[in-house]
């Protein structure tokens, strides 16, 4: 239905954005944004699964007004959504991450801040939102230590270490446009230079590619994430996890929460859709940590899903960089205002009058309960 409603009307779900975003964005930026990895069967089946998740409502439970907010890592958000940590925000809109971590502040949700980010994390931060810094292991270890004490310098309440990018994924997208970095969009957290790769690129290769694979250290292991526990006093997030086993390592390395994630299918494709795998990680970690979910969510009834199913919260990626580009930060955040809306609808049909009672629902299709 997105796809049919006309631009001059307002946007009513987070879809209705992707038309407006396809249309208003170049070719190769849109196939960066929207495709995957190889053959794209995870980016598809991430969305097949989320939608065979049927939650069970339940009924006269008395619910007049619902309470949406969320206790992540300590602290409060209006709603138990996360805006996930997305590259070179710039490309598609000159409000770029500084606009998109505005709307979340509005919305009383964090912001999370990529490494790969094109603008200074110390701009990201003044934005008004909490922010949670996403980081990418780098080759570099005195370059890793530098972005951790500015981190920490600028305020951020969080990090988030991405696990499943030793390499980046093979995107055929990318490959077949030869896709580059346009000159004013830079690699902002790295030192003049280091993304010089990004922007000059050859028939058939992807310059992206190629950049990080200059930068990125592909033999992280645990020892090294252990090593970061003891660098930083923030609460420590471990992002890109599918397997329980991995989960319940990064507990025993001091992690605060978990994203089950399959980085929306731009890495291993033909991994498992991340929803699939929420259950058992949920049951793996017990108490001894948060379990958020990433990859594919898209609506309200989605971010029930993830309740019912045991997360704590969901993070929301593609659509809110949709609108940015439709709009920057005001279209983005009037999408945020929708799904606080889709959200709030779902949970009162659902006869939840709060993210407990959501917890407590039945599921049917994925992990069963």
């Amino acid at each position: 239905m997105g796809d049919r409603v006309p631009a001059e009307l307002p946007a009513v779900s987070l879809g209705d954005y992707a038309a407006r975003a396809r249309a208003v964005l170049p070719p190769d930026v849109w196939d960066y944004l929207a495709g995957g990895s190889a053959s794209e069967v995870t980016l598809a089946a991430n969305r097949h699964a989320l939608d065979r998740v049927a939650v069970l409502p339940r009924v006269l439970r008395g619910v007049d007004t619902v309470d949406l907010s969320a206790d992540l890592l300590g602290r409060r958000y209006a709603m138990p959504v996360g805006v996930a940590p997305m590259a070179y925000q710039r490309l598609v809109h000159p409000d770029g991450e500084v606009g998109l971590a505005a709307a979340a502040g509005a919305a009383g949700i964090p912001y999370l801040a990529s490494t790969l980010s094109s603008t200074p994390i110390e701009e990201v931060t003044e934005a008004g939102a909490d922010v949670w810094f996403q980081l990418y292991w780098l080759r570099d270890r005195a370059l890793v230590r530098d972005l951790l004490d500015r981190v920490v310098a600028a305020g951020a309440r969080a990090l988030v270490v991405t696990v499943d990018v030793p390499v980046l994924g093979r995107r055929p997208r990318d490959l077949r446009n030869a896709f580059r970095l346009p000159p004013e969009v830079v690699a902002a957290n790295l030192p003049e230079g280091r993304d010089a790769l990004a922007h000059s690129g050859s028939p058939g290769e992807s310059a992206i590619a190629a950049h990080t694979a200059a930068s990125f250290a592909p033999a992280l292991r645990w020892a090294d994430l252990a090593w970061l526990r003891q660098q930083v006093d923030l609460p420590l997030v471990v992002k890109g996890l599918l397997d329980p086993r991995d989960a319940i390592e990064a507990v025993r390395v001091g992690a605060d929460a978990v994203v089950v994630s399959n980085h929306g299918g731009r890495q291993l494709d033909g991994a498992p859709p991340s929803v699939t795998m929420l259950p058992e990680v949920v049951d793996a970690v017990g108490d001894g940590c948060q379990v958020l979910l990433d990859s594919g969510v898209r609506s309200g009834t989605d971010v029930l899903r993830a309740l019912a199913l045991g997360a704590a919260a969901v993070l929301v990626g593609r659509p809110l960089l949709w609108a940015l580009a439709v709009g920057g930060e005001s279209a983005a955040r009037d999408a945020l205002t929708v799904l606080v809306a889709e959200l709030t609808d779902a949970l009162t049909l659902a006869g939840c009058a709060d993210l407990a009672a959501a917890g407590e629902l039945r599921t049917l299709g994925v992990g069963d309960k």
